[in-house]
């Protein structure tokens, strides 16, 4: 069983950010998150993006840290991630969603 990253040690890594050497590579995996949605008619794409590009991040942090654990992991190093604007008109409401790739180190 792996141990968990020691309190207020960095257990998520971006992109070209590399955990510790002695971390061992357990398989690549995804995560998705959603920020919350906006009133649509406020949501030019520039404002969108301000409003909900903090909350997309908070999110997926969440995520991913909740995934490292559940998986036994102790950290996790994101590769690649796809954000897109979405829309649902019925509501008038618009949201990121992200989408992350990521290995799960032991």
């Amino acid at each position: 069983m792996s141990c968990p990253p020691m309190a207020g040690a960095k257990a998520i890594y971006w992109h070209r950010d590399l955990p510790p050497l002695e971390a061992l590579p357990m398989g690549e995996h995804t995560v998705e998150a959603t920020s919350v949605r906006v009133p649509g008619a406020a949501a030019t794409r520039n404002d969108l993006w301000q409003r909900c590009e903090r909350g997309l991040a908070a999110e997926v942090e969440l995520r991913l840290s909740q995934e490292v654990q559940r998986l036994g992991g102790r950290f996790a190093h994101v590769l690649d991630e796809h954000i897109e604007a979405k829309r649902d008109t019925a509501r008038d409401e618009a949201w990121l969603h992200g989408r992350y790739t990521y290995v799960l180190y032991g």
